[in-house]
């Protein structure tokens, strides 16, 4: 059996799946301010009566790095940044406390010019003095030489800086400014996801269940406990990507489609292009911070079941962007969609008579009687997710168009249907369709589709090789790997390689994946010419596990 939790704005959701099959959920609101007690109190219920031995994972979607980023929640990072010539690492500055290094490793990993250790030592013992702990190093090139970036950490360690994260141990990808962010974000998150890390962990080991614990990434993949506690960031918008792995594990898809998670409190959209989540090829960005996380591509809008409804002084229905507590058909205080959808009846819960006081608030200024004004706020609630949609689509048509797998050239997203999940997705599924004429599906556990996602995620893993046959060497940073190779070394040998070197990388951790799920993503190879003549190759190969399910759900449908 495995566990699958999701942790909304609204609920946490929680199930247990088992050979395609759910055989139990669980739901508790979310309590914003103590988000681990939320969590638990769920997890008490879903695993009330139920044999503790045959549980064998856990799966979580959590907004802890991603609230704490949006929210402005983070702790003082120390940045040491070294960019080396022809760039002006000022315009990256992000923290309060950021020192410029005066050393440079050039693009091919060989050392120009040392470090000054004379300037780390005076900052840092600066710094550290201000009561600043977390820190983070990135240099330009570390991604093909990390003796500065493991130089900086050594003496920073002395002070005691903790955490302290190295741009090179975060992507093999080239791009400076994003290393430059991703590693602020890491440290400036990281001590908020521990201590719900170990929360979590000890609740576990409190209740006797010693199983593997693993954190939904962007990416729609997983990654184990132990490794999002040293890299938090990965973590950020997990929730989304459980979102899109959720309406896949329902419906066989092989065609153009919006995918919706509409809740409480938000409506995330994403896409597919021939069944195949759109990817973020660069990274997220995220509050202003461009990003290499890879991520599922998203974009939320706030619109939910319990948004605010208000009337502007144009004489305007407006719905949202922001929740104010629950219906007034559940002693809210503010008109919500849910009202208006229990009032036409679309959903059934509350009290009818405090729904219809909800319409009539709204319906007076308007001078509409309540049943028209929820006619209206249903239409409307379908023509915000309407708008959107065609707008983030002229977007995407207007670029070439990643997957989570591949490049799709000249590929233009054409949606033949809906999929939408969430809990007043069967609510709102016909004025979804009255909106975009194509069919909207709607899986039987639309309310809990998110944790099912989150259950049946992949662990996935990404590598970048990089290799230079002039200075004869090869590197693959987030395995640590440096080392010497000759000049015959070949675009060939560096596929073979990175596939070997993928394999290998799993061996330490619980994955499910079969041959067909490891691909190359990127390859090149380019000549480096000295005069009138090749000296050498520069090779990169980027190989990655597919995200993606270890199943799906029993009975799968066709969409």
């Amino acid at each position: 059996m495995i566990i699958g939790l999701d942790t909304g704005g609204t609920h946490v959701d929680a199930v247990i799946v088992e050979d395609g099959k759910i055989i139990d959920t669980a739901k508790k609101n979310t309590n914003k301010d103590n988000l681990f007690i939320s969590i638990w109190e769920t997890l008490e219920e879903l695993l009330k009566n139920k044999n503790l031995n045959s549980i064998k994972k856990v799966n979580l979607s959590t907004t802890i790095s991603t609230n704490a980023v949006i929210e402005g929640k983070n702790n003082p990072v120390a940045m040491f940044i070294e960019s080396g010539p022809g760039i002006d690492p000022s315009n990256f500055t992000c923290g309060d406390y950021t020192v410029f290094l005066n050393g440079y490793i050039d693009h091919r990993g060989r050392e120009i010019k040392p470090f000054s250790s004379e300037l780390v030592h005076k900052e840092a013992k600066k710094i550290i003095s201000k009561g600043v702990k977390a820190a983070s190093v990135v240099t330009k090139f570390s991604t093909r030489n990390l003796s500065h970036e493991l130089a900086i950490k050594n003496i920073l360690k002395d002070y005691g800086f903790s955490p302290i994260t190295m741009g090179h141990k975060l992507s093999g990808n080239l791009s400076f400014p994003r290393r430059i962010y991703t590693a602020y974000l890491n440290s400036t998150v990281y001590n908020s996801f521990n201590n719900f890390s170990i929360a979590i962990k000890n609740a576990f080991i409190n209740k006797g269940i010693n199983i593997p614990i693993h954190i939904l990434k962007a990416d729609g993949g997983t990654l184990e406990l132990e490794n999002a506690s040293i890299y938090p960031v990965q973590t950020i918008l997990s929730g989304p990507a459980a979102s899109v792995m959720g309406c896949l594990a329902f419906f066989n898809l092989n065609s153009d489609a919006i995918l919706l998670d509409i809740g409480g409190t938000t409506t995330d959209i994403s896409f597919l292009a021939d069944g195949v989540p759109l990817l973020v090829p660069n990274g997220i960005t995220i509050s202003n911070y461009p990003t290499l996380i890879r991520s599922i591509y998203n974009v939320s809008i706030g619109l939910g079941g319990d948004s605010a409804i208000k009337v502007n002084e144009k004489g305007e229905i407006v719905i949202g962007p922001k929740r104010q507590g629950p219906p007034m058909a559940l002693d809210g205080l503010t008109p919500t969609p849910s009202d208006a959808m229990i009032v036409l009846g679309k959903l059934n819960f509350g009290n009818r008579k405090k729904a219809l006081e909800a319409m009539k608030i709204i319906g007076d200024k308007l001078n509409i009687n309540p049943e028209e004004m929820a006619k209206k706020i249903y239409d409307k609630f379908g023509e915000i997710i309407k708008h959107k949609v065609f707008s983030l689509l002229k977007e995407i048509n207007s670029k070439p168009v990643y997957t989570i797998h591949e490049l799709l050239y000249s590929k233009k997203i054409k949606p033949k249907k809906i999929i939408a999940i969430g809990g007043p997705a069967k609510a709102v599924s016909h004025i979804l369709e009255e909106k975009f004429r194509i069919p909207c599906k709607v899986p039987k556990n639309y309310d809990i589709a998110n944790a099912v996602g989150a259950a049946l995620a992949k662990r996935t893993f990404e590598i970048n090789l990089m290799a230079d046959t002039e200075c004869k060497k090869l590197s693959v940073p987030e395995m640590g790997i440096y080392k010497n190779i000759d000049n015959s070394y070949s675009l060939d040998k560096a596929k073979k390689d990175a596939i070997e070197l993928l394999i290998e990388g799993t061996k330490d951790f619980y994955v499910d994946y079969n041959p067909d799920d490891i691909e190359i993503t990127e390859e090149s190879s380019f000549n480096m010419v000295r005069g009138f003549f090749t000296s050498g190759k520069n090779i990169r190969v980027k190989a990655q596990i597919k995200p993606g399910l270890i199943q799906r759900i029993g009975g799968i449908n066709n969409a």
